[in-house]
């Protein structure tokens, strides 16, 4: 009877030490497996999909950007030629590259020259940023420029704000404060307006818009 329970207990004691990978082996080499074949499904996209998409895109922005420089042909740079697609169909039909998101950044700049801001906001508000120094704050300035022309002030301000502190430099940070300024005027809001145009003169002395910007501030001390 004793060596009957000592058997007993034996094996009770032996079935604990299984591991967690025996007693869920099945669940786990199926878990494993689908990983694998997520992996590989991402590898094909990317190659068999992604990449020559974003070839043929790129091939398709040379013609629209060549258009986009000649005022006249402005409207085939975004609805294409029919031979060539233009950057809408591009922005539209090749997302996820980026050639698609390049165009909807001339998109936005095409439609703000056409004074259609809210097809320029609807544009600009799909670019994402790239790291560029230059790009990135252009885009976002001329997102500020749409809603300043709409009247939207208050996110025009926001906007400009955002460009003048992407990237400082001698280029776009100037200009997107002296736009910021202009706007705090419009928001009757003197005393930022001033420190605005302030900062272009204290920080950048050599750019274009520092050479007026003394009258800027003498206009808004007035106000206060």
């Amino acid at each position: 009877m004793s060596q009957n329970k000592q058997n007993v207990s034996s094996t009770t004691t032996g079935g604990s030490k299984k591991s967690f990978f025996q007693e869920n082996e099945k669940s786990i080499i199926f878990i494993v497996a689908g990983i694998i074949v997520l992996i590989l499904l991402y590898i094909g996209y990317q190659k068999l999909y992604l990449a020559p998409r974003a070839e043929k895109a790129a091939a398709e922005m040379y013609q629209a950007e060549q258009y986009a420089t000649i005022d006249s042909l402005q409207k085939k740079a975004i609805e294409g030629d029919g031979s060539f697609a233009g950057f809408k169909e591009i922005a539209d039909e090749y997302s996820n590259t980026k050639s698609a998101n390049i165009a909807n950044a001339y998109l936005g700049g095409l439609y703000l020259r056409q004074k259609n801001f809210k097809e320029a906001i609807k544009y600009l508000e799909q670019y994402s940023e790239t790291g560029s120094a230059i790009l990135d704050p252009l885009v976002i300035g001329l997102l500020g420029d749409a809603y300043s022309e709409e009247k939207i002030y208050d996110k025009a301000a926001n906007f400009y704000k955002k460009a003048a502190e992407k990237s400082s430099n001698t280029f776009t940070t100037p200009v997107f404060l002296k736009k910021l300024g202009l706007v705090y005027e419009e928001l009757q809001d003197y005393k930022n307006a001033e420190a605005t145009y302030e900062k272009i003169r204290n920080d950048f002395p050599e750019s274009a818009e520092a050479t007026t910007i003394d009258s800027f501030i003498a206009r808004v001390q007035a106000k206060q």
